[in-house]
């Protein structure tokens, strides 16, 4: 009876989740609502709250689960250079592409940006440490994780002319310049 009850919960987390990526990706974040979700999921509000508070939980779940998947991908790649490290990165960006700029573009989903800033500054502090384990470099650190997520967004938002390796590319480059630059 248990093993129902789980695939039960599973079943419905899913289709709440798959239905609030689409109302994301075509309404934004600031249009949605429990009532919409609900309605639209073909499931009951009770439903909804037995397993989110608000639209913000669900939304910070999703989240989580993108930010793990981007911190798997960071272990993967992390004995790659700059370039070909960050052409990795930014071709998980184009594969989630639309829910990626849904966050973007809306004015409510600060803590994305900055928990996404934070996992890019704790990705690249280790790069540096390995550089330049003596020097403390926060302001470097900072620095080049705010101009990474500027480059993310406009990338994701479409607007840069160029291809996702062509970005990423240019990106590792001005890392490992900047990083290089900075150890002497």
């Amino acid at each position: 009876m248990n093993d129902k009850v789980d695939r039960r919960i599973i079943k419905s987390q899913k289709v709440i989740q798959s239905t609030f990526l689409t109302m994301l990706i075509e309404d934004g974040f600031d249009k949605i609502t429990v009532k919409k979700i609900t309605e639209q999921a073909d499931i009951s509000r009770k439903t909804f709250y037995l397993h989110y508070v608000d639209k913000y939980d669900l939304l910070d779940t999703i989240v989580n689960k993108q930010l793990e998947e981007l911190g798997k991908l960071c272990e993967q790649k992390k004995e790659k250079g700059f370039i070909e490290g960050t052409v990795i990165w930014f071709n998980y960006f184009e594969q989630h592409k639309a829910f990626f700029s849904a966050l973007f573009i809306s004015e409510s989903t600060v803590s994305f940006r900055k928990r996404l800033l934070d996992l890019m500054m704790d990705q690249l502090s280790k790069k540096i440490n390995k550089i330049n384990p003596e020097k403390d470099d926060e302001i470097l650190l900072r620095f080049l994780s705010m101009a990474v997520l500027g480059i993310v967004e406009s990338f994701t938002l479409d607007q840069l002319n160029a291809s996702t390796e062509q970005v990423a590319k240019q990106v590792g480059e001005l890392l490992a310049q900047n990083i290089s630059l900075a150890s002497h």
